[in-house]
């Protein structure tokens, strides 16, 4: 009995703050006992476990949310914006880190013989070769690219299929999505072997160039919030588009921010719509498929945190080859998982495309968790703030469309607007 008590007081506590307790816990280690092999393992088996459970997430979560996508009205224009908005994300993403590039400690001994892609065509040879794998293989080896591709193609043939058939793969994903939150549950014992692996190889050293990361991942982050979503917006309406930012940041975006979860902040998003008086039949949809497919902040964390690996290893990235990984990194984010920590498992899919190893690429992953505090805080509030700022844009753009006045960010429209 005694087990299950305290199984459920651990489970009450925040993640971020258990994981925090992790961080500092695996410093003092590191500072009073370094090179404890034991302590280490602990964070080679959770990465060891998200190496197991990544290629599995991906290809159910992607069928799922394909074969059960569907909506009306406006929705055709939500999930345009939806689009842009993560692709662009992922281009500020790229100059981010092309202006600020981030290198990274990582153990680079399974990194044999390693050498870039000579230009476009022995990427896009490679890429095609990935997309095209047997399913099985892909899965097994975690080919992440031929594991999307297949779910995509899956997905779109099983949307003609009966509604039970979609239920039971929408099941295996939920599924699946639980056995990912057993695993992240234990990122604060993960992080304290990464952490106290890592200061005693490298010192306390090591922070400098996570608080680089840190900066250049939030720094994308805020110029989308604050700046390329609002002109998206005004792009849309031609009408001031800061009152309904800032509304959907401040009633979306804080409550995100701590619940680090887009699918838990569902019930928040609908609230604010409804207190928009926007079209309940539309929103129902645009929220819970943004939940899943409108990742802009995901596509930021791919894209920074795999130019960092290739920036690490002294891998050039040719102009045409940066932008695949800002199409990869996009349409990748659509399958980041609903839970805290989703978009760091999908790094993996594009570090393939430079043939960057996996175990290299799980590394990364690695310190994403360890930013995760703050690196994924942010990346859902963005995330879960922008589905609803392109669900009223969409609707907002409509009814301008149709001669209305509206007033973008305000509690509900007046009586004839809604007539």
């Amino acid at each position: 009995m005694a087990i299950p008590g305290i199984l459920k007081k651990y489970n009450e506590i925040s993640l971020i703050k258990r994981i925090l307790v992790g961080l500092i816990i695996g410093v003092i280690l590191a500072l009073v006992i370094p090179g404890s092999e034991v302590i280490m393992l602990l964070g080679t088996l959770f990465v060891g476990a998200l190496k197991a459970v990544a290629p599995v997430l991906v290809f159910f979560l992607v069928i799922s949310a394909l074969c059960n996508a569907q909506g009306a009205g406006t929705m055709k224009t939500v999930i345009v914006l939806y689009v842009i908005s993560t692709f662009v994300a992922a281009l500020v993403a790229l100059v981010g880190s092309q202006l600020f590039p981030s290198t990274l400690t990582l153990d680079t001994s399974s990194l044999v013989e390693h050498t870039a892609p000579e230009g476009i065509g022995e990427v896009l040879t490679t890429l095609v070769m990935n997309i095209v794998a047997n399913p099985v293989d892909a899965l097994m080896n975690a080919n992440y690219v031929g594991i999307l591709a297949w779910a995509v193609v899956l997905g779109i043939a099983l949307r003609a299929a009966a509604e039970r058939t979609k239920e039971v793969f929408t099941n295996i994903s939920d599924a699946v999505s639980t056995a990912v939150r057993w695993v992240i549950n234990l990122a604060p014992f993960g992080i304290l072997g990464l952490v106290y692996a890592s200061v005693s190889t490298s010192g306390m050293d090591i922070f400098v160039e996570y608080g680089h990361l840190i900066l250049v991942l939030v720094g994308c982050m805020l110029v989308i919030a604050l700046g390329t979503n609002p002109l998206i917006v005004w792009f849309c309406t031609r009408k001031n588009p800061y009152p309904l930012v800032l509304r959907c940041l401040k009633d979306s975006g804080i409550t995100a921010f701590f619940t680090r979860s887009s699918a838990a902040n569902i019930p928040v998003n609908m609230e604010l719509c409804r207190k928009l008086g926007l079209n309940k039949d539309n929103y129902s949809v645009s929220i819970p498929l943004g939940a899943t497919i409108n990742m802009a902040g995901a596509a930021v964390t791919i894209t920074v945190m795999t130019m960092a690996a290739c920036q690490t290893i002294d891998l050039a990235v040719d102009p045409f080859t940066a932008v695949i990984l800002c199409v990869l990194a996009s349409v990748s984010a659509c399958g980041a998982s609903g839970v805290a920590g989703g978009s760091l498992l999908l790094i993996p899919m594009c570090c393939a495309l430079f043939g960057i190893t996996n175990d290299i690429a799980m590394q990364v992953v690695g310190i994403g968790f360890i930013i995760g505090v703050i690196q994924d805080s942010c990346e859902t509030g963005l995330n879960s703030s922008s589905d609803v700022v392109f669900t009223a844009t969409a609707e907002y753009r409509q009814l301008i469309r149709e001669g209305k006045e509206v007033r973008l960010g305000q509690d509900a429209f007046s009586a004839d607007e809604l007539a």
